[in-house]
């Protein structure tokens, strides 16, 4: 799959995912507040654009259709041949390595994935740590301060495994871990 894409490649994309991810939501910072997962994937997909302006030799292509695309094994019924078949290995290959394997235990998840992440061309580096810099914006208003503090400290992890693949991504999650609400 080439580094470039079309408004058009964009907008199918983009389509599949919102129908792959139709009804899901996220608690927003406010009680009761539902949000659209969809609002998740799109501001994954900003943060990769946006460091793709700030990134040199960055396969643009390759980290936004892995930011559309990375929550789909995880999270919707997309068969893994479906994705390789519709998007090429390399994408499947990198949504793969930002999938977690279930099969293990939950305290082990996460650095599996960071070694497999590490193993990727540095997009899927990327992906990661904008994933991360997107989940740090608000907590949702029912977790408590235990879970708040797990996943900053899981944030500061990820940071530390993957800053060297992007120098503005990696400033700007440094960024979201000083600020993260501690509240």
């Amino acid at each position: 799959m080439n580094d470039t894409f079309t408004i058009d490649d964009l907008q199918n994309i983009w389509q599949k995912v919102s129908i792959l991810h139709n009804g899901q939501t996220y608690g927003g910072q406010n009680k009761n507040e539902k949000i659209e997962y969809i609002n998740h994937i799109g501001s994954v997909v900003f943060e990769i654009m946006n460091a793709a302006k700030n990134t040199p030799d960055f396969n643009i292509g390759l980290a936004v259709r892995c930011a559309f695309l990375h929550d789909t094994i995880e999270d919707t019924n997309l068969s893994i041949e479906t994705l390789e078949k519709e998007y090429g290995q390399q994408v499947k290959e990198g949504v793969l390595a930002l999938t977690k394997n279930t099969n293990l235990e939950k305290r082990h998840q996460m650095m599996d994935s960071l070694d497999r992440i590490k193993l990727q061309p540095k997009e899927i580096w990327a992906v990661k740590m904008a994933d991360r810099i997107c989940n740090l914006y608000a907590p949702p208003y029912f977790w408590k301060q235990v879970k708040k503090e797990k996943y900053l400290e899981e944030a500061k992890v990820i940071y530390e495994y993957l800053k060297e693949g992007n120098n503005y991504l990696a400033k700007r999650l440094l960024e979201k871990i000083e600020m993260y609400p501690n509240k």
